[in-house]
């Protein structure tokens, strides 16, 4: 077990649960590494809120990045508010009721369709607001249906059939999203697709938009080739580049502590705990995936194994299977990992179960409660 892993739990020990644990130490970590991208690159590399919304750090955050990506009013408000640089925003529809505070606090505005485009795009221009297009290149690297923008029918771009013949004068970039937790080699695949079709329409561009979904700050993640990707893009069409990572700017960088509150045995061994998978991690059952557990290993590969489950009413409120060195007993801390990244953007209180506490550990140790939460967070959500 490392260093860190060894602060993290005994952080954990101190603090109430359900808690959410941020290292400010491993989200700089990461911070820098995206930042010596956008040395080496020439491009600009963006939060993407969706994924990490915990603006306590955007003041960090702005040190090393160009700015922020929303994908409504609300956190584009947010960037506004508490992020220094660049405020981004796509959305597959905008609300004319909102839209005019969305041209004063955003510099730049991407248009799902001609048809949004043209209803909104004077309004957007005569704000000073900078323009583009998200297009579809119809090309999936992915095998997860549900967070593929390139699906058959998806509602999500513009296809190039749909170019021909539109007026694009007042349109400064083009914006495109096609990968999920993936690789420089993915984009490679996908860039070859988008210029094949849509290289036509880059030539006229001043910038480009990459979106997320590199998973860039991974172990194994292949960093030259994006560097010299994205060198080709500004070299061949004179544009500038954006990167939206969301995943890679707090990957690994959280946790989620939670206690056992009970073990059942019925044919097996469950640990009932006192957070939840389709509370507190959705992305958990959504994907699905088992996250990693401290201290844990695979089923069976240890002396004691167990299933986790959450306090709800769902049947199907398991996070997965793990095998510990010593029985578990109640009260234990059990700490995932890995749970930064949309998990208080997608937490909810279905059942009423509290909302994790949202702590950090900061570079000199000093463990801190950012924000708690009680009944009368589930009560304000309702009538």
């Amino acid at each position: 077990m490392s260093v860190l892993d060894k602060i993290i739990i005994e952080a954990a020990q101190k603090l109430p649960t359900p808690c959410y644990i941020i290292s400010e130490e491993l989200l700089e970590k990461n911070l820098l590494q995206l930042a010596e991208i956008e040395k080496k690159a020439g491009c600009k590399i963006l939060l993407a809120q969706k994924a990490f919304s915990m603006f306590y750090f955007y003041p960090l955050i702005a040190k090393y990045l160009a700015g922020s990506t929303s994908s409504g009013l609300h956190e584009a408000k947010l960037a506004h508010e508490y992020m220094a640089g660049e405020n981004h925003i796509f959305s597959p529809a905008y609300d004319s009721r909102s839209f005019e505070e969305i041209t004063s606090i955003c510099n730049h505005i991407v248009f799902n369709s001609f048809s949004q485009w043209k209803r909104f795009g004077k309004e957007a221009l005569a704000a000073g607001c900078d323009c583009g297009l998200r297009i579809n290149p119809c090309f999936s690297t992915q095998e997860h249906a549900i967070y593929d923008p390139c699906s058959p029918g998806s509602r999500l771009g513009i296809t190039v059939d749909k170019f021909e013949g539109e007026y694009l004068e007042g349109i400064n970039g083009l914006h495109f999203h096609t990968l999920c937790e993936q690789g420089a080699e993915d984009l490679e695949a996908t860039l070859a697709v988008v210029e094949k079709d849509f290289g036509i329409y880059l030539k006229h561009m001043k910038w480009v938009n990459l979106g997320g979904g590199h998973l860039i700050t991974k172990k194994g993640y292949n960093i030259d080739l994006l560097v010299d990707l994205i060198k080709n893009l500004r070299a061949k069409y004179n544009v500038e580049v954006y990167l939206e990572p969301g995943e890679a700017v707090a990957l690994n960088a959280g946790f989620l502590s939670a206690a056992i509150l009970e073990i059942v045995e019925n044919g097996k061994h469950t640990a009932i705990l006192d957070a939840s998978a389709a509370c507190h991690m959705p992305d958990v059952i959504e994907m699905p995936y088992r996250p990693d557990v401290l201290g844990s290993d695979m089923p069976g590969k240890k002396g004691y194994t167990y299933t986790l489950g959450g306090a709800t009413c769902l049947a199907g409120d398991v996070i997965g299977d793990y095998s510990f060195d010593k029985p578990l007993v109640i009260g234990q801390k059990i700490i995932f990992c890995d749970m930064a990244i949309y998990s208080m953007v997608k937490n909810n209180t279905f059942n009423g179960m509290p909302l994790p506490s949202i702590a950090v550990i900061r570079k000199n140790g000093q463990i801190e409660i950012v924000k708690s939460f009680g009944y009368d967070d589930f009560k304000k959500r309702l009538s």
